[in-house]
């Protein structure tokens, strides 16, 4: 568990499942993302995170507000997809409902990803996105991550229409 002042990241429990679905059934949410996700995939979704968790020791962790116990959405890192330029990589990610983007809760909880990384000996991380995605590309430059223009490509896995990807790194402090 990774504490910070206002959130905890943490292993995903049997409670989060419906309100995680939730955040994956919202089209806000899922603009830049891919298409809405069923109730079975995001069930999925939440297993295979704690399948990274149990293998690799991290995942995109359930990210919960301190004061309230609520879910806000998942935050952390897990391998890079197969098929991607940052397959071998250790990815940084995140995903919040709506009603909790611009509270800082994204670049919080993804500093406190990258201190747990630097901490356990990681000495890169990488991200993804949509080139349409804005705020997710705006936060990769806020945490200091330097886009990787050669490896920009086309997700395998994505719809058509979000399969243009750019690709973001950060390298371990004092490296």
């Amino acid at each position: 568990m990774i504490e910070t002042e206002r959130l905890i990241l943490r292993r995903w429990e049997e409670r989060d499942r419906a309100t995680f679905h939730a955040h994956c059934s919202d089209p806000v949410v899922m603009e830049n993302l891919g298409p809405l996700q069923s109730r079975e995939e995001t069930d999925a979704l939440l297993d295979r995170q704690n399948g990274y968790y149990d293998s690799h020791g991290y995942c995109f962790w359930a990210l919960e507000r301190k004061a309230d116990g609520v879910l806000l959405g998942f935050c952390g890192l897990k391998p890079g997809a197969e098929g991607t330029p940052i397959e071998g990589e250790v990815e940084i990610g995140w995903r919040l409902g709506a009603e909790h983007w611009g509270r800082g809760y994204a670049r919080e909880s993804a500093r406190a990803s990258l201190d747990w990384a630097w901490n356990n000996g990681i000495q890169s991380v990488a991200a993804i996105t949509t080139p349409g995605n804005v705020r997710s590309w705006g936060l990769m430059e806020r945490l200091g991550m330097i886009r990787a223009r050669e490896d920009d490509f086309d997700h395998p896995h994505a719809i058509e229409q979000l399969r243009a990807h750019v690709t973001y790194r950060i390298a371990r402090p004092g490296r």
